[in-house]
């Protein structure tokens, strides 16, 4: 994991505070971690956190969306570029879990503790989360309609291909044999196959 995960925030102190929260969040959870635990580990006094975030769940918060947003903007770039349904979907797929497993340990805190954030904060991320299933959707209703996937409902299609994927942050470490990339291929496959794609390299 490193610092250039949101590279458009600023000052750099707020980016360390960021990188503290995620490893103390993806560790033991958001409501077992205190604003002293992350303000230390970025090496700085709790006082100072409060200085480029007003609270724990706004840091959350600016985690939660800066992270799907990033997912958002990488399926939105394959699913508008050329290509067909099936080359869209390989190199879809390829990118959303190589992701997840490279950066696992801000997979999971964006993945997994959207729960923790209040009303309002995860109604701006479940809306950055329906644009990602919609997009997924949309290439494999593309896929139906060009005669190359055979799926029974199209949005439960899109929720299994993004759960594969999020699931990959669960359990990836750097003891894995495959590589973020090479496990990424496999996915893809595994994907075109589950959509009824036979005819896949």
């Amino acid at each position: 994991m490193t610092m250039s995960l949101w590279p458009d925030v600023q000052p750099e102190a707020a980016r360390r505070l960021m990188l503290a929260a995620v490893q103390s969040f993806a560790t033991v959870g958001f409501h077992a971690t205190t604003t002293r635990d992350i303000a230390t580990a970025a090496g700085m006094s709790p006082a100072a956190l409060y200085v480029h975030f007003p609270s724990k769940a706004a840091l959350l918060f600016e985690i939660s969306r800066t992270g799907h947003e990033q997912a958002l903007a990488e399926i939105v770039a394959v699913t508008a570029g050329a290509g067909d349904p099936v080359t869209k979907m390989r190199a879809l797929v390829e990118n959303f879990v190589a992701w997840h497993a490279r950066e696992r340990t801000v997979a999971r805190v964006v993945q997994y503790e959207i729960r923790a954030l209040p009303d309002r904060e995860y109604q701006v991320v479940a809306g950055l989360r329906r644009r990602i299933e919609q997009a997924v959707r949309s290439v494999i209703g593309d896929g139906v309609h060009a005669g190359v996937f055979e799926v029974p409902d199209e949005k439960t299609a899109a929720r299994a291909v993004l759960s594969l994927g999020v699931d990959v942050a669960r359990w990836y470490s750097e003891r894995a044999r495959k590589t973020p990339r090479a496990l990424g291929r496999e996915y893809a496959t595994l994907v075109l196959r589950m959509l009824g794609c036979t005819d896949s390299p």
